[in-house]
């Protein structure tokens, strides 16, 4: 029996709801169990970079990239392919630095904010998404890329686009191995 080519967008649209809805589920749990909201987002920054030193492998083995040559082929990547790959969308990328180890992701449309309308006022500094930011840093550092991921803008806070900034926190070296 063959299935209908709609079927499998129907099924792709209904997981990412029902990822969307768990994780606005798990967001509002850590907001029961912390009071302070640098606790949840330090929570969820945590849970990402496990998420992100696991996912890592999948993103490898399904998108067969090569390997980056600079800091702004890695931005690229993640915009173009890991989040196309994950989360149906492409940020652009912007430079933030002549050394070239800061850029930013630009997201017109946050898919994990869906359902969210706006943030209540007594969780003004809550970073809803900074699960994102953990599951960056975690994917960059096992594949020895430090760096520093934080929100800089946040449509759910009153700003025209959602952001994220990274900044690369070593320089990139040439190794060459001897065989």
């Amino acid at each position: 029996m063959s299935r209908s080519p709609g079927r499998k967008q129907e099924n792709d649209k209904i997981s990412r709801e029902l990822f969307v809805l768990t994780y606005g589920a798990l967001v509002a749990q850590l907001c029961k169990d912390y009071e302070k909201d640098e606790d949840v987002n330090t929570c969820l920054d945590r849970m990402g970079y496990g998420i992100g030193i696991r996912l890592i492998d999948d993103f490898l083995a399904r998108s067969a990239v090569k390997k980056c040559r600079s800091y702004s082929e890695t931005a690229d990547m993640i915009a173009q392919v890991a989040f196309k790959m994950y989360l149906g969308v492409t940020p652009s990328v912007s430079c933030n630095s002549a050394a070239g180890n800061e850029f930013s992701l630009i997201l017109d449309k946050n898919p994990l904010v869906d359902f969210v309308e706006e943030l209540p006022a007594e969780r003004a500094s809550l970073c809803y998404c900074n699960l994102l930011c953990g599951v960056i840093r975690g994917a960059l550092e096992m594949v020895h890329l430090a760096a520093e991921v934080t929100f800089l803008q946040d449509r759910l806070k009153g700003d025209a686009v959602t952001e994220i900034g990274i900044t690369f926190l070593r320089k990139p070296e040439d190794r060459k191995h001897k065989r």
